[in-house]
């Protein structure tokens, strides 16, 4: 019987997200392919550095103790290399004991033909170009920024945070505001609409499998009142009242359970996230990244009005 990805959260993951690969990066570019090859094979025992993703994948991996029989959570590796030079990657994987076992190999092709193929419900890779045409090609992807990221070992909560417009929905309310660049404008538009659904945003399926995962820990919660639930989820949006509400009602219709919400209003939401930590932040908008992406594993959503050039 075939394995089924479509009941579960499938993640499609680059090694650049994964692991840091400037190292070997540079000795590709600089020397060429051959060069390239000899240094993976080289060092195919020696682990790769964990990368900006590692943190979030890892502590993702464990909701699969939730069904250990029928796993929740399934991760790809979609790489560029080659099943030769990719061999290290793999070996990388093995030695952390992340549960990936799936992997494809394009040697230099890109792989996002296959998003659909897999089921992927969020593309994760450090490639611009790979992540730009997979949102306009209507697939969930986002560029993970490079930083320099600590990870706590006994912290083993999964913390994800997300924007909301042109993450969670679409960027028809951005799209008012960059038309007149008055937030008075914007808010009216909100109010107005206050009862309205958003269109949903890039991000949309992604989220849907949280909450199923979410209903299932307030479920073993219920039936072990000493389960500490791994899951948490966070709205940081610039948004403030009175443009809150149609966020609260969209997010409520769509059955999104929100553990902690920031309605900043234009304060720096870099001061929310140091104190947050999230293992993960998504946002459409790289001039928000720019300071906590630093600290903290952010992903660039090259999605809407925002990133039209």
């Amino acid at each position: 019987m075939a394995y089924d990805l479509t009941s579960r959260l499938v993640i499609g993951l680059a090694s650049s997200a994964l692991f840091d690969l400037e190292e070997s990066d540079k000795i590709f570019r600089e020397q060429g392919e051959q060069k390239y090859r000899k240094f993976q094979r080289k060092n195919e025992d020696i682990p790769l550095k964990k990368g900006v993703a590692f943190p979030f994948i890892k502590r993702l991996l464990t909701l699969n103790k939730l069904s250990p029989n029928d796993p929740l959570v399934e991760v790809i590796l979609l790489s560029r290399n080659d099943p030769d030079t990719g061999l290290r990657v793999m070996k990388s994987i093995e030695n952390y004991q992340l549960n990936i076992t799936r992997s494809v190999f394009l040697q230099g092709s890109s792989p996002l033909k296959y998003i659909p193929a897999f089921d992927i419900e969020l593309f994760l890779s450090a490639n611009m170009d790979d992540v730009t045409k997979a949102i306009n090609d209507n697939y969930p992807a986002g560029k993970v920024l490079k930083g320099n990221i600590e990870d706590d070992p006994n912290d083993n909560e999964l913390r994800i945070a997300f924007d909301f417009d042109g993450v969670i929905i679409d960027d028809e309310p951005e799209s008012i505001y960059q038309a007149s660049k008055n937030l008075n404008d914007f808010h009216e538009n909100e109010k107005t609409k206050k009862e309205i659904l958003h269109n949903p945003g890039p991000l949309i399926n992604f989220i849907h499998r949280l909450v199923q995962i979410q209903k299932i820990e307030h479920e073993r919660i219920k039936m072990d009142p000493t389960y500490k639930a791994i899951l948490k989820i966070a709205l940081v949006t610039a948004r403030n009242a009175p443009s809150h509400e149609r966020a609260i009602r969209t997010l409520r219709e769509l059955g999104i359970e929100i553990n902690e919400a920031f309605f900043l209003g234009g304060i720096d939401k870099n001061k929310v996230l140091e104190i947050m930590k999230p293992h993960i932040f998504f946002d459409d908008q790289e001039l928000h990244l720019e300071k906590c992406s630093k600290i903290l594993p952010s992903v660039h959503i090259p999605f809407g009005i925002t990133n039209k050039k």
